[in-house]
């Protein structure tokens, strides 16, 4: 007797913001996960806001959700993926955009390849790549770092040394801060990186509140400084030579 065929993990994004599904998920993607009954996610509560605002075929409380973070053991991981290699299916989602990417479900995929899952990705927002797109600055040699150290000296040191990786590879440098640290982070960019350094703010991306401005470090010291405060802000920037 035949083995049945391996199963699917679904990368499903989710929504960047405060924003309608179908402004960021195609109707295809939205109806395939509306019918899956397993998600795997680094919270249960988001997920099930997720679920609720693209719409489920069964009940959302009926739906299985494991919970995953950097720490979950890789055992667990494929606990959870070993139906899916009978021939089920089951959904990754991410906390903020697209799940595995600069994020903990990168694992998920990994484990799925090696169990012999098939992997399928579907369409849905990145704020890295959507930050990227409207900034102006390259796009073909990019880096993304995560969150800059807290400490004031030693982020300043670290962003000297990004901005000279830049100037060296002409390579756009991306970070994100936590939202409610934005307004500290554009003032630490605009004090460190040098004058003519471009600057690309990416604010609530995908939502009504959108907003995306590049300008030069001297040219930002001569703006008001943007509200950024507790919205989603992805910073990129470019250094000439």
């Amino acid at each position: 007797m035949n083995a049945p065929a391996p199963g699917t993990l679904h990368l499903i994004p989710v929504s960047l913001g405060d924003a309608p599904p179908e402004r960021w998920l195609p109707a295809e993607a939205r109806t395939l996960a509306g019918q899956l009954d397993t998600y795997i996610a680094e919270n249960a509560k988001t997920a099930r806001a997720f679920l609720k605002a693209i719409g489920t075929v069964r009940p959302i409380q009926e739906i299985t959700i494991h919970t995953l973070d950097a720490k979950t053991d890789e055992r667990d991981i494929a606990a959870w993926l070993k139906p899916v290699a009978a021939g089920g299916r089951i959904g990754l989602v991410s906390e903020a955009g697209c799940p595995a990417v600069a994020d903990p479900g990168a694992r998920v995929a990994r484990a799925a390849h090696e169990m012999g899952i098939r992997v399928q990705p579907w369409v849905g927002p990145s704020s890295l790549l959507l930050g990227l797109m409207a900034s102006g600055l390259d796009g073909q040699r990019f880096a993304f770092h995560g969150y800059a150290p807290v400490d004031a000296a030693e982020r300043a040191r670290q962003l000297r040394d990004w901005e000279q990786a830049s100037a060296r590879y002409n390579q756009t440098q991306m970070l994100i801060e936590t939202p409610y640290r934005n307004a500290a982070m554009h003032a630490a960019l605009l004090a460190t990186l040098r004058p003519t350094t471009l600057l690309c703010v990416a604010r609530s991306l995908t939502t009504d509140r959108e907003w995306i401005k590049t300008l030069s470090i001297a040219d930002w010291k001569r703006q008001p400084a943007p509200q950024l405060d507790k919205q989603p802000t992805l910073f990129l920037f470019l250094a000439r030579k």
